[in-house]
């Protein structure tokens, strides 16, 4: 249902085990793919096989499967043949390389490497009786069996024990049970629960609408764009545009990215009396709070930060810059309490990310813990945001759009020229 629902090829659906596999977004293909195949011996009992226990699987295939997927590589996915109760030699499903993977199976939270790969783990949670009826349903129709052999198999009361009894549902309470409190997410009822599905999809919706690098660092956050938006940056980027409006609209976004930044600072709850008497319960705001600018960019930064935060105390910090090699700190100054504080580090412009990496290493060294900081900026290269991310991991990047990249004079491209410049008036 996610899958049909989403109805984009950029999400694929990988298979463990006991059910359906997508071999495309509109044909089903009824395979398994990570069973491992059985010895001649087992082959003779295969009545007495658990096909419900963890070694029943092939992990280490499915591991490296995965792992190939998660590295942006298609691979041929293993297809396991019921009838024969091995892998069939000469077939496979080639899965592409996709930015969703959807991987199911009954126990695949069960092996903590397997687990580590998700982002986000979900429990579909069924009722027995509907699990015994759907059992029963796959193997007749999906395995190739005929209906008195699943029945002879699952509910014949001639044998010593309960096929369902014997395998099926220890299975269930020893493995597949437990791994419920890995989840993040608990569906009752599954496919019969439209609400989640349609959370779930609108999830990955979400993430398939962020950019590529949002995706890598979950740190960085980039303010949703709207034709306002995308207007203000038309505006700011063209070179013909007059000091004054360029100004005004650098303002306005400017103001968006800190209110953005504000958003992501710890609240408290705090009720208050309205002038008709009712209590309306909402939130106050972080106290403990500066403002650094980055000079001489930066101190643009710095009026729309007043305007949202009264009072608020702002350092500066200046770093020579000489093309991408300069880390030559010339000035600070900062509040005495810094260290006390979440700051809000001012600069317009992430280019190689150098000098914001020194900045955020002074910040630090005074004693500002990384998870404090939220660096705040209007345009990001990916070099900069690769260079600050892979050393400040804990950090928060705020921006209103990333750019395409660096060039060799390590200007961004596309970019907006010398921010400082273009906006106090002294560009030529």
């Amino acid at each position: 249902m996610i899958i049909q629902q989403l109805h984009d090829h950029r999400v694929v659906l990988v298979n463990q085990s006991g059910g359906n596999s997508y071999t495309s977004l509109n044909c089903i293909s009824n395979k398994d793919s990570f069973y491992r195949g059985l010895t001649a011996e087992e082959s003779e009992r295969v009545h007495e096989y658990n096909f419900d226990h963890p070694e029943a699987f092939d992990t280490e295939q499915l591991l490296k499967c995965m792992g190939e997927l998660k590295s942006g590589k298609s691979v041929n996915i293993p297809i396991y043949d019921f009838k024969n109760h091995r892998r069939c030699s000469e077939s496979f499903r080639k899965v592409n390389a996709s930015d969703v993977i959807i991987l199911e199976g009954i126990l695949v939270f069960h092996d903590q490497r397997v687990r580590d790969l998700m982002d986000m783990k979900i429990f579909v949670d069924t009722d027995a009786d509907v699990r015994l009826a759907r059992r029963i349903r796959r193997d007749t129709v999906e395995r190739g069996r005929d209906v008195n052999s699943v029945l002879e198999q699952n509910l014949t009361r001639n044998s010593a024990e309960l096929q369902y009894g014997r395998f099926v549902k220890p299975a269930f309470d020893d493995f597949v049970l437990p791994s419920k409190k890995y989840a993040d997410v608990i569906i009752p009822r599954g496919g019969d629960n439209h609400v989640a599905v349609d959370l779930i999809v609108q999830h990955i919706r979400t993430k398939l609408g962020q950019h590529d690098l949002c995706k890598i660092y979950p740190n960085v956050y980039v303010i949703q764009s709207t034709f306002q938006i995308r207007g203000m940056h038309t505006l700011i980027r063209d070179r013909d545009i007059t000091t004054p409006d360029f100004v005004f609209y650098s303002d306005r976004l400017i103001r968006l990215v800190v209110e953005h930044g504000l958003g992501h600072l710890p609240f408290t709850e705090k009720q208050v009396v309205t002038p008709t008497g009712s209590v309306y319960t909402g939130v106050d705001f972080c106290k403990k709070l500066c403002g650094v600018s980055i000079i001489r960019s930066g101190e643009s930064m710095e009026n729309a930060l007043r305007a949202c935060c009264k009072g608020i105390k702002i350092g500066k910090i200046l770093i020579h810059r000489d093309g991408d090699n300069g880390k030559q700190l010339i000035y600070e100054k900062l509040p005495n309490d810094i260290s006390e504080r979440h700051v809000l580090l001012l600069d317009p412009v992430l280019a190689t990310g150098n000098s914001a990496n020194q900045a955020i290493e002074l910040l630090i060294k005074k004693g500002v813990p990384e998870n404090r900081i939220i660096f705040l900026n209007l345009i990001s290269a990916p070099e900069g945001i690769h260079c600050v991310c892979k050393r400040f991991p804990s950090l928060k990047i705020v921006t209103s759009e990333i750019d395409v990249a660096l060039n060799e004079e390590f200007r961004v491209i596309p970019g907006l020229g010398e921010f400082g410049d273009r906006y106090f008036g002294t560009d030529n």
